[in-house]
């Protein structure tokens, strides 16, 4: 849940707290189609913001799905929504995947 402590000088939750959200889901999603061995990092995100998020909002649900496995390079797309069901953002990312160890 966000309260007023996640609010920016405008009075909405900050968007970062939603781009983080995704981003670590994305990572997530990425990480459950990789061999034992394999980590990932973020290499780009592109996060797009289609209404803003209140305290009043309701618990936010983040969903993301792999677009696109690979050795390399994965992609993946997430989507936040709020209380109600309405789409708040949605993000793609690409992600690299490498040898841990």
């Amino acid at each position: 849940m966000t309260d007023e402590s996640h609010y920016n000088p405008i009075g909405t939750v900050h968007g970062g707290l939603v781009c983080t959200l995704l981003d670590s889901a994305l990572g997530c999603a990425v990480q459950s189609t990789l061999p034992q061995g394999q980590g990932y990092t973020s290499i780009e995100i592109k996060v797009n913001y289609l209404r803003p998020v209140f305290a009043t909002s309701g618990p936010l649900t983040c969903v993301a799905t792999v677009t696109k496995p690979g050795n390399r390079v994965a992609f993946a797309d997430g989507v936040v929504t709020d209380g109600s069901g309405k789409t708040v953002a949605t993000a793609t990312g690409s992600l690299l995947v490498f040898p841990i160890g």
